[in-house]
């Protein structure tokens, strides 16, 4: 359990930010078409990117998850509240250690979810691609109640 969580940290902190763009002032601008995004570790068929902050450090972070068709992630929590709005499609959420993807609650595009640290939930996507935005005071964790196959 523990590789796995230093894991994702580790990846999730080598993740660039090339195509963010600031100017002199230290504006940032990040077009859409140019997020950098990279396979989440541990969740085949899901990406993220981070957009701003450090997810593995302390202080605030913002990442994008993106979801393919059919993809849930199961059971896990995290050691931090997390703040998420769904961009695209129509992102499907439960909560709880058994995973029912049958008795998710859809929550469309615009919509708006809060994770208090600790919550156990699962998430994911159903008939489209689903892009949510994450965000989160750091340093970021992510347990599993059952450890992904192989970690």
């Amino acid at each position: 359990m523990r590789t796995l969580m230093t894991t994702m940290l580790t990846i999730v902190a080598m993740l660039p930010l090339h195509s963010v763009a600031a100017d002199d002032d230290g504006l940032h601008v990040l077009q859409a078409d140019t997020v950098d995004w990279k396979p989440y570790p541990g969740v085949s068929g899901v990406e993220m990117a981070v957009l701003a902050g450090d997810p593995g450090a302390a202080g605030l972070y913002v990442i994008r998850a993106r979801f393919q068709p059919g993809i849930f992630t199961r059971p896990h929590s995290h050691g931090e509240a997390r703040h998420i709005t769904v961009l695209s499609g129509t992102w499907w959420g439960g909560h709880g250690a058994t995973f029912a993807p049958e008795s998710t609650i859809p929550i469309r595009a615009g919509g708006f979810v809060t994770h208090p640290a600790g919550m156990i939930h699962y998430d994911g996507a159903r008939d489209e691609e689903v892009v949510v935005e994450i965000t989160g005071i750091g340093p970021t964790s992510t347990r599993f109640v059952t450890p992904p196959a192989g970690r």
